[in-house]
């Protein structure tokens, strides 16, 4: 089965989003657990919790991607910053226990001059505080595109960090099209070579979700750029093949194109189109 949906505002609550996921044709969807820009969570409403979980399991939903804010940066050099990252993931996975089996992917931080060996090791550090044996949610890394002093820029990047978390095993992946593409890895022509090269450095078992967007970027450009689905230099075609590759049936599939609402529902239509399965 296909699971693809959107980012979704979580504002109005879960089963608005669920309500709104069915009403864009999607079957999972992203959320940001609070301000994408950081801030206090809303308090949790076990009442409509429950009604969207009624309404997952009555759509076979496929598994929610939640995000951390942007704000976050595990790595930082600033000792503060790294506390407001490790406050708002623990809280964040006590949150997610509300929705069990879910995922949460972050982004893995800016090393900010310290160098990238440093940033793997304060990443993993935060991960090695907040993590716990009995949460049932997955954290996931999410692969970047390079940007000023990012990590997370290669697969070996992302494999060093997992190497150093104890509790590996709540541990994932979410690939993200357009950041592996302007990262430098050629999803257009050689997408089962990246694919296998994920395999030897991370493992595929590892990879838990993907962030589909086109890029407004040639490859390797390290700049991050989103486009709408075949608008990019990454183009439809490459599209057709993610969703249809053996090795990435099943799993969560959240557009962060830059769309309105009447946007995603074209796209979600779309890639269903598309689908082979």
């Amino acid at each position: 089965m296909l699971y693809i949906g959107s980012h979704i505002s979580a504002s109005k609550g879960y089963e608005a989003m669920g309500r709104q996921a069915l009403k864009l044709g999607a079957n999972t969807f992203a959320f940001f657990t609070r301000n994408p820009r950081g801030g206090k969570a809303k308090d949790i409403d076990e009442t409509d919790v429950a009604k969207f979980l009624a309404i997952a399991d009555g759509h076979d939903f496929g598994k929610l991607v939640a995000h951390a804010p942007y704000t976050l940066n595990a790595c930082a050099a600033k000792e503060d910053i790294r506390d407001f990252a490790k406050r708002t993931m623990k809280d964040d996975l006590l949150r997610m226990e509300y929705i069990p089996g879910n995922y949460y992917n972050f982004h893995p931080g800016s090393h900010v001059g310290q160098g990238s060996e440093e940033g793997i090791a304060l990443t993993a550090s935060l991960l090695n505080e907040v993590l716990s044996p009995d949460q049932a949610t997955t954290v996931l890394l999410e692969t970047m595109a390079g940007k000023g002093t990012e990590i997370g820029r290669n697969f070996e990047e992302l494999r060093a960090i997992l190497d150093q978390v104890r509790l590996d095993g709540k541990m994932g992946v979410c690939l993200d099209t357009c950041h592996v593409w302007d990262a430098g890895y050629d999803i257009v022509n050689d997408l089962d070579g990246v694919l296998d090269t994920f395999d030897h450095i991370i493992g595929l078992g590892r990879l838990k979700a993907i962030h589909m967007n086109d890029s407004m970027n040639p490859l390797s450009a390290h700049k991050d750029r989103h486009e709408k689905i075949g608008e990019g230099h990454i183009g439809l075609e490459t599209m057709k093949q993610v969703i249809n590759h053996p090795a990435l049936k099943g799993l969560p599939i959240i557009l962060e194109t830059p769309n309105d609402e009447a946007g995603y529902a074209k796209e979600i239509a779309l890639l269903k189109s598309l689908y082979e399965g």
